[in-house]
């Protein structure tokens, strides 16, 4: 009989260390769930922290690259009356007897367009070219017999230029009305 109770004091000592361990396991479980779930909010806050640096780097380099390109526009813009002046003077140098002062001028012209040209300069062709708004601007309108020749740039006044694809000054034209 003592074998018996003892069996049974030790079967009940088992059951009461049982439900403790399985009482500590949930315990545990939970406490692992909540670790996870602390882990999961972290990691989504570090991909959105790693996100929102990138849209940054990518966002300074892009303001980086505008104000180079908008500086570099500003300086070409104030070379245009540089240009306007080395082609006036290379007209009236045409009915000119002295040859130095034409191929000098000729050649100042040619290495700064040649430069201009290397950072995306571009004349806008105008003279016989059907008018255009989005690279003309009419400053006078004349006119003309000819059907053929109306809506069509009879002169330029002033040349315009493109910088990399983009009007950087609209040529200024006398129309055929």
């Amino acid at each position: 009989m003592a074998k018996e109770e003892q069996k049974k004091s030790s079967e009940k000592k088992s059951d009461k260390e049982l439900k403790a361990l399985k009482t500590k396991v949930e315990a545990l479980e939970k406490e692992k769930e909540g670790f996870e779930a602390k882990l999961q909010e972290e990691k989504n806050g570090y991909l959105r922290l790693m996100a929102e640096f990138e849209t940054f780097r990518r966002r300074s380099a892009e303001d980086r690259l505008s104000l180079v390109s908008t500086a570099s526009a500003e300086t070409i813009k104030g070379l245009l009356p540089v240009l306007d002046d080395c082609e006036r003077a290379m007209a009236l140098l045409e009915q000119s007897s002295d040859e130095a002062a034409k191929e000098g001028t000729a050649l100042i012209y040619n290495k700064l367009m040649a430069y201009l040209k290397t950072k995306g300069l571009e004349k806008i062709e105008a003279k016989g070219q059907k008018f255009d708004t989005d690279f003309h601007e009419a400053v006078a309108q004349l006119p003309v017999q000819d059907e053929a020749l109306k809506g069509m740039v009879y002169d330029v006044v002033e040349t315009g230029y493109l910088l990399s694809g983009k009007v950087l000054r609209y040529a200024k034209v006398v129309v055929g009305a």
